[in-house]
């Protein structure tokens, strides 16, 4: 189920009870983290700020532990490291997940979470808003993210808006029911479709973005982290929908054996022979890759099933948030 809303208005009550923990994963951005931090607390205020530093170069972490965030540090490179890291250790009822380079706006966060614990649901997705005359996203970014949405959205049959954005509202029983395998900016990715294969409820909530802070540049490479999530979705696709992924390849290695192997049958009902030998032998070992492909397929598709029952009751174990 995922739902997307208008913005609510930002005005909750009574949220004291309510561990409430934003994640900001940081490397260089020592030039934006002390508004960011700022304007967390100013959206949240009972909110706790875990700035994790991932081996800046410069002074992030001694900006925002002045800036009154509890500051932690990941040594493995890579965005997906410390937000596996940051899940496995901060112990919270609601998590935000949002970038330290001031891009994303926080004045939408109090309707973020509002509506997680109204949902109630388990992800908010904060989707980008952007002006198409006056873009901020990178030349191709913008395409990119569009080709993801689609593709992820057709593979797994959920539509999803906006994939790639790093603001996001978390349940605790999402937190902790998340494997979180990704190591750099494909953690975004893992993200969605593990909330599309667990089928968790879900909204979209439209927030504001803008461009980063003066001082700062993007970790982001275009061509190379784009297609490091590409490969991403390709093996997840592999994991999470095993009968498809070596059904394709299995139809393809039956169709060419067909192919191949069809003047062979012609050739051997008229004459009782078999002079292309080599054909033969190819186009029945093509049909037998594809069976085995097929065979394969099936019995991923249970340990898929085994594996997501798995994941189901561990995310059963934690009550809604509310």
């Amino acid at each position: 189920m995922n739902d997307t809303v208008k913005r609510p208005a930002a005005a909750f009550e009574n949220i004291e009870d309510l561990r409430i923990a934003a994640i900001v994963p940081c490397y260089d951005e020592e030039a934006a983290i002390a508004k960011v931090v700022a304007d967390l607390r100013a959206a949240v205020p009972p909110m706790e700020i875990y700035v994790y530093d991932n081996n800046s170069d410069d002074n992030t972490s001694a900006v925002a532990e002045a800036a009154g965030a509890v500051v932690r540090f990941e040594e493995r490179k890579g965005k997906g490291n410390v937000v596996r890291r940051a899940f496995a250790d901060i112990d919270a009822d609601v998590y935000v997940m949002i970038d330290g380079d001031d891009t994303y706006d926080t004045a939408d966060l109090p309707a973020m979470i509002e509506l997680l614990l109204k949902g109630p649901y388990d992800h908010v997705l904060g989707c980008r808003q952007d002006d198409a005359e006056d873009s901020k996203y990178r030349p191709g970014h913008a395409a990119g993210n569009r080709m993801f949405n689609r593709f992820v959205s057709w593979i797994f049959g959920e539509r999803v808006t906006d994939m790639l954005s790093g603001y996001r509202v978390f349940s605790r029983r999402f937190v902790k029911s998340f494997p979180a395998t990704s190591r750099e900016f494909e953690i975004e990715t893992e993200l969605t479709v593990h909330n599309m294969s667990l089928r968790v409820p879900n909204a979209e909530h439209p927030c504001g973005f803008r461009d980063r802070a003066e001082g700062t540049e993007s970790k982001l490479n275009t061509f190379s982290d784009g297609f490091k999530i590409l490969h991403l979705i390709i093996s997840l696709v592999r994991h999470e929908r095993p009968v498809f992924f070596y059904g394709i390849w299995s139809a393809l290695c039956v169709l060419v054996g067909l192919l191949v192997g069809i003047p062979v049958i012609a050739e051997f009902s008229r004459t009782h022979l078999v002079p292309k030998l080599p054909s033969a032998l190819l186009a029945t070992g093509l049909v037998l890759i594809g069976v085995v492909l097929w065979m394969l397929g099936q019995i991923l598709e249970g340990i898929r099933r085994n594996r997501h029952e798995e994941a189901r009751l561990v995310y059963l174990q934690y009550p809604a948030p509310r």
